[in-house]
């Protein structure tokens, strides 16, 4: 495997830091952004870049590098949740009319699409109990992120035929809540809901699941990029913030809490690169994105845990404060495991599928 960023690449993540750094240039920018009616402020640049295309053009490489500048300032544009994992089902599962109809306007941002497919009581499962028969969808979906905003939605539904896709506009209700890193999530109820099939119809079961792995691996960069500038900032803290006449960094025991950060940090890079280079790979079977998948999301569940916690503690009370940036880091690292499944859920994805495997004999 190539694990080398080329040149385009290079200038790519450049742009996209260049452009986003301006928008949020200070968490208290960002704060008043996520302040305003859906909380984020940089959508329309992102598409003028053609950030927003990214998805349907190029390969999970060039969209783990955008995730993870995002993740650096933590910016609550919903890459991930409407371009990534929306857009993306529309490109696998959709007709060529559909494409042509929402591919473009997505990338232009004129079109804000959601996916909603979890359910209240029924953590992370795919499995559905909204229903849908005669044209109409029953029932709940929540958490739905950004489903206030959200101009078209992609509902997860119980059909005769299997767990199907159904494209949905008007004839529901989002109640919206702010979340505590400063997104928006909604219950969605559906009720005599008017829907129409996304693509074909029938069983969608196979095309959600890689989707919603394809967009964990992009969660991970995002959440690695939050991780590596909430230890920076802890560093820093260290470095500058001086007990008994002294910096914390001559206090040992400071430096060995910040060297297990770091090792952490390094953990989880290495483990989502490799997820990413999985699902970059023409080759791969779903079955391989899956575990790929799970694989790093439980290494980026616990470094993000570890980083979060430890660099708030490492600040003392100042890191508990809303006008400090390394709560909201935290906040938004420890939102993104809730998303993406929690290390128990990913550990027991992992342990259904080892019967698949060969046994492994280290004595030959």
């Amino acid at each position: 495997m190539d694990f080398t960023i080329d040149s385009e690449q290079l200038d790519l993540v450049k742009a996209v830091r260049g452009l986003i750094t301006k928008v949020y240039d200070s968490s208290e920018t960002r704060r008043a952004a996520t302040n305003t009616e859906h909380g984020f402020t940089a959508w329309e640049q992102l598409a003028e870049m053609g950030v927003l295309s990214l998805p349907f053009e190029a390969t999970p490489a060039e969209v783990s590098l955008v995730a993870e500048e995002l993740g650096k300032v933590i910016a609550p544009d919903p890459f991930v949740e409407a371009v990534v994992l929306a857009g993306g089902l529309i490109a696998s599962v959709g007709t060529e009319e559909q494409k042509e109809q929402y591919l473009d306007a997505i990338a232009e941002g004129a079109l804000l699409p959601v996916f909603a497919w979890a359910e209240p009581g029924k953590a992370w499962s795919t499995e559905p109990s909204v229903t849908f028969a005669n044209g109409r969808l029953n029932g709940v979906k929540a958490p739905v992120i950004q489903a206030g905003r959200a101009d078209l939605l992609l509902v997860s539904a119980k059909t005769d035929a299997g767990t199907g896709l159904f494209l949905v506009t008007e004839g529901y209700t989002a109640t919206t809540e702010r979340t505590h890193d400063g997104s928006r999530a909604a219950t969605v109820t559906f009720a005599d809901t008017p829907a129409v099939p996304l693509g074909a119809g029938g069983d969608e079961s196979a095309a959600i699941e890689r989707a919603l792995n394809l967009a964990r691996i992009a969660y991970g960069h995002e959440a690695l990029g939050a991780m590596q500038v909430a230890l920076d900032i802890t560093v820093n803290y260290l470095k500058t913030r001086k007990q008994f006449g002294v910096t914390l960094n001559k206090f040992q025991a400071l430096n060995f809490r910040a060297a297990d950060m770091y090792v952490a940090l390094e953990l989880a890079r290495s483990a989502i690169t490799w997820a990413t280079i999985v699902a970059a790979d023409e080759g791969s079977t779903d079955a391989d994105v899956a575990a790929a998948a799970s694989h790093s999301a439980i290494q980026v569940a616990r470094a993000g845990r570890h980083i979060a916690l430890d660099a708030i503690q490492l600040h003392g009370g100042i890191g508990m404060t809303a006008e400090y940036s390394v709560g909201h880091y935290a906040s938004r690292i420890l939102a993104i495991e809730q998303i993406i499944g929690d290390e128990a859920f990913h550990n027991e994805r992992l342990a259904a599928t080892v019967g698949d495997h060969d046994v492994f004999d280290p004595i030959g």
